[in-house]
């Protein structure tokens, strides 16, 4: 038997033998939490001999499926049967939370009484101490300022002006432990800058303007959160804040957020700030995130501003091939157009193989035609037209131009191409043309590719023909 034909064996075998992939199924979904996790759910108990455990397991159950006033019943009897309880003290920050979680406004004064309960009786309570009581108080009084009261307005300002106000000098008294987690995200500053941004944004944006102007090293994380909390204000002050950090904040992460956040900012105005950032910053990741941030853009300017830096040939090759990726996904004539003009004026070969990826995602008849002509054209690198020929049958490239083009494609290894082209095609004209080339083409080795991908095609007409090849006389 030949080479060609025992594969034809093997490769029935395969068809034969081999079930249809399973569906695949869609990944679970996960509901964002309301809250940060650290908030949303009591620890699993603890302390097992203690009198109020099965009281806790009750609370605690009632909690996780949702039955916030009966949770919070339960929550607030441990501190009163049991005050000597293991439980008793962070029981009282659930009963809090439970009420919150019920909200209207009774029940969030409510909770708010509760917290300087726990803060009176259980000062060394594990909720306390972690800050999880105090994240709690600022969120309720976020809720209550929004619903007029004056109090709890009073507490959110004076917390985020002291957050403001802050000073190097203060914090360097403080020990590295006393400084927050720069990932904590659930720092009371934060939430009661939040709560004020929401209730009063314009006055919020010069306070969150002053964090921004701390430099010492307990404020980083305040920083980067206020960055985000800036950019969900929107107008020229806004641009104006983000762009000074991105400019002169010391700490990276703060810059590169401050970028990414400017690309939420969808004005020619901020096209203009990211294309001088994009040319005059000499910070790598910085000038990715500005491409990026561009990308965003739908403005006629931010589409000119990739563009030109496609065009600036001492501009880093690496950045480059990111411009030509993101104007691929612009998806206009006007841009495909222009890739692949740059094509021909391009010899880094990275950014040509960038821009004939980019032509085939925007799957037009023009670009098919184009990566066509690129895989034809014998004068072109052949690794290049390899991948100009994939491309255009991954891009929807016409079965009937691909199958046309084999007889007339003078290299072995672009009709080898060829064939693996084809076998990722579901065409019936594919599998009809792979039939073909195993049943006829005068080259031993493509006819063997052709049986091969025909064995792990699911093509029911596959089977009959390897079985009549294997029969053959």
């Amino acid at each position: 038997m030949t080479i060609p034909l025992m594969l034809a064996a093997a490769a029935l075998a395969q068809a034969v033998a081999t079930p249809a992939p399973a569906r695949a199924t869609a990944p679970t979904v996960t509901a964002r939490a309301a809250v940060p996790a650290s908030l949303a759910a009591p620890p699993d108990p603890w302390v097992a001999q203690d009198p109020a455990d099965s009281l806790y397991r009750a609370a605690r159950r009632a909690l996780n499926r949702n039955d916030y006033n009966g949770a919070a019943a339960l929550f607030r009897s441990i501190p009163r049967r049991y005050p000597r309880s293991a439980y008793a003290g962070d029981a009282m920050y659930w009963e809090a939370f439970a009420l919150y979680r019920a909200g209207g406004t009774e029940n969030l004064r409510a909770a708010q009484a509760v917290l300087a309960e726990q803060q009176r009786r259980y000062a060394a309570a594990g909720t306390r101490e972690s800050g999880d009581a105090a994240t709690l108080a600022a969120r309720i009084d976020g809720e209550l300022a929004q619903r007029g009261d004056a109090e709890a307005s009073a507490r959110v300002r004076a917390t985020a002006q002291g957050t403001a106000t802050a000073n190097a000098a203060a914090s360097a008294s403080t020990s590295a432990q006393a400084c927050p987690d720069v990932d904590d995200d659930d720092d009371p500053r934060v939430a009661a800058l939040n709560a004020l941004l929401q209730m009063d944004a314009e006055n919020a944006l010069p306070i969150l303007k002053r964090v921004l102007a701390r430099r010492d090293a307990c404020s980083v994380g305040l920083r980067r959160k206020a960055v985000f909390l800036v950019s969900q204000k929107k107008g020229p002050e806004t641009e104006a804040i983000l762009l000074d950090a991105v400019r002169n904040d010391p700490d990276p992460e703060v810059r590169e957020q401050a970028v990414f956040w400017l690309s939420q900012v969808d004005s020619d105005r901020t096209a203009v700030l990211l294309d001088s950032l994009l040319r005059s910053s000499t910070d790598r990741q910085i000038q990715e995130k500005a491409l990026f941030a561009l990308s965003q853009h739908k403005s006629a300017r931010a589409g000119e501003a990739l563009r030109g830096y496609v065009q600036r040939a001492d501009a880093p090759t690496e950045l480059r091939e990111q411009a030509i990726f993101w104007l691929g996904q612009r998806r206009s004539e006007e841009t495909a157009a222009f890739l692949r003009d740059m094509y021909a004026q391009l010899t880094e070969r990275p950014l040509r193989e960038k821009i004939i990826f980019s032509l085939s995602q925007q799957r037009s008849a023009d670009n098919a035609r184009w990566l066509l002509e690129r895989a034809r054209d014998e004068s072109e690198d052949i690794e290049l037209r390899k991948q100009a020929l994939f491309w255009a049958g991954e891009g929807g490239a016409p079965i009937a131009d691909l199958v046309a083009i084999y007889d007339r494609m003078p290299d072995r290894e672009m009709r080898e191409q060829l064939v693996f082209v084809y076998s990722q095609r579901k065409d019936p004209a594919a599998i009809d043309k792979l039939f073909a080339i195993a049943r006829s083409d005068p080259d031993k080795e493509l006819r063997t590719r052709a049986i091969f991908w025909l064995g792990q095609s699911k093509d029911p007409r596959v089977a009959q023909f390897l079985s009549d090849l294997i029969n053959e006389p």
